[in-house]
This record gives structure tokens, C-alpha cells and sequence, in this order.
């Protein structure tokens, strides 16, 4: 079995689309299609079902699709154990948005002068889901935020840096008394499935605050645009900029006490690439110090 066709197989069945498969493959729709009716033609079954334009994969395929990423990445992995190379393989991290466009540009640009034939994948997902991940080795590492339960004997844990919380406002409400804000401003709350939400209601509830509430969503740039609107007022960490450009908004330290949230990286401790893992650590802290 040709592991390239298996490769066009799992593409496919990501992005939805032929088309989409074969910009992302560099290679003409028409090999594309070609190569997933060989893989059928091998499998004896169909793989993928064609609607138009897009493609969704069959009961089959649907059976083969996580073993058939498992295998590519077993296949990526043999370079690395044949040679022994720190930079060989496909170093896979995960990250959630404020870390994509926050530290981990910086932290790249770093790994890339120091191992200029480093091959990376990230996916984009939430800490609460990038746990799992690394234990189960389909993450190398992450960057996520520390989880409030005992991390797993597998993996290992590097704290980077605290994120307070802080009450987020329009700059024209610098210096006003932040609980007085959190009882008469309508307020834009951070998801409470995330840890950082979850965090900002523990301290509502500690206090004993009903707040006046508008939205709730999880993205923390929309957040600050909203905010800066005069949308409303937010109970959020910290987090580490850029912000949306063109904000004027001010951030005020809360009067109570509460614990911050924690931003670092766990991996596995079975990863094969544990040197490329070390030395993203390593290069971590120094962009965050």
C-alpha cells in the first residue's frame, strides 16, 4: 500500500473537498482522485462519498481514518529512529488561539533559526482537550492551561507564566472601583467551559456579585473589541497581547485575592522527539522571560 495515497486519503477526508485536499497536497485535483480510487481499488470498498463538491467519508472509511493516522505517523517517526536526528520527524504541538498569536509566532521563529529543517504540525484546540491529546502521545506538546487536577504521570509540565485576572474596561472607566463596575456594568463573560471562565465565576461567586450579564463567548480578542465598544465590562486573565489593534481600554486589578491562571507547556514523557520537545521548552521561556 502506497502510504502517499493513505495520506491523500486523510487530507481528503479533513478538509471536506477535493479541491481543498489537493491545495493543501500541492498536486491537481484529478491525482487527488486518482490516488483515492487506487487506495479504494486496494481496500476493496469505498472510502469516500462525492456530493458535489465536497466529500464526506463513508462507514468504511470512517472505520480506517484514525488507524490511517496513526500509521503516517508511525511512518513519520522511522526517520527519526533509523538516524537519530534531533530535527527529523514531525514535531507535533498543540495550542489553543491566544497562544497561536501570542507566543507561539515568536517561539517558531526561534525553533526554525535553530533547526532550520524542523518539520511541525499544530493543531489549534482548547487546554481542557489538549490534555488527552499528550497523554496519549497524538501531541508532542502544548501549550495550555494548567488544569485543575494532578497531571498524569506521562506527561511532564513546565509552568511559562500568570495571567491575573484583571477586570477588562474602556479606558474612559480608569480607576474606578472595579466591584462597584462588576455590580452595574452589563458584563461580557468569558466561557465558563473554560478554565479561565470557570475562574472568573469562582471569584463572582467568592464575592458574592450577580453581575448584570450580556454575552458569554470564548474568544478573548472578541472580548476586548467588544468591550472597547462599550459593550460591557469583563473578568478575564491577563492574557498575553497582541491585542486587536486600536483599543482604548484599561485593565484594573481586583480588590479580593484569587489564584491566577497558569500558562505552560506539558508533553509526553514517551515522545520519540524529546530533544525538539526540550528545546521548544527552552525556547519558550526564553520569549517568555
Amino acid at each position: 500500500m502506497n502510504t502517499q495515497f493513505l495520506n491523500t486519503f486523510v487530507v481528503v477526508a479533513e478538509h471536506g473537498s477535493m479541491a481543498a485536499a489537493a491545495r493543501r497536497l500541492n498536486i491537481t485535483p484529478a491525482t487527488v482522485a486518482q490516488q483515492i480510487h487506487t487506495l479504494e481499488r486496494e481496500m476493496g470498498t469505498a472510502l469516500i462519498a462525492r456530493c458535489g463538491r465536497t466529500v464526506n467519508v463513508t462507514e468504511a472509511g470512517a472505520r480506517i481514518l484514525e488507524r490511517s493516522r496513526s500509521l503516517l505517523s508511525a511512518v513519520a517517526d522511522l526517520h527519526t529512529v533509523a538516524n537519530d536526528d534531533v530535527t527529523a520527524g514531525e514535531l507535533k504541538l498543540g495550542a489553543g488561539t491566544n497562544a497561536l498569536t501570542g507566543m507561539m509566532p515568536d517561539i517558531l521563529a526561534r525553533m526554525v533559526a535553530r533547526f532550520p529543517g524542523i518539520n511541525v504540525y499544530i493543531k489549534r484546540s482548547t487546554s481542557v482537550k489538549m490534555y488527552p491529546l499528550v497523554e496519549a502521545g497524538e501531541l508532542d506538546a502544548a501549550i495550555v492551561m494548567q488544569g485543575p487536577f494532578p497531571i498524569s504521570k506521562r506527561m511532564g509540565w513546565q509552568p511559562l507564566r500568570e495571567e491575573p485576572l484583571v477586570l477588562l474596561v474602556p479606558a474612559i472607566m480608569e480607576g474606578r472601583d472595579p466591584h462597584e463596575l462588576l455590580k452595574t456594568e452589563p458584563l461580557i463573560r468569558y466561557d465558563r467551559n473554560h478554565w479561565g471562565g470557570h475562574q472568573a465565576d469562582r471569584y463572582l461567586r467568592t464575592v458574592g456579585i450577580r453581575p448584570r450579564e450580556r454575552f458569554e463567548l470564548n474568544a478573548l480578542s472578541a472580548i476586548a473589541v467588544m468591550v472597547d465598544r462599550g459593550l460591557g465590562i469583563s473578568l478575564v486573565p491577563d492574557w498575553i497581547r497582541p491585542w486587536p489593534e486600536g483599543l482604548h481600554l484599561s485593565k484594573l486589578a481586583l480588590p479580593h485575592p484569587c489564584e491566577p491562571n497558569r500558562v505552560g507547556v506539558i508533553w509526553s514523557r514517551a515522545t520519540i522527539r524529546i530533544r525538539l520537545v526540550d528545546a521548544f521548552i527552552d525556547e519558550a521561556k526564553k520569549v517568555i522571560h
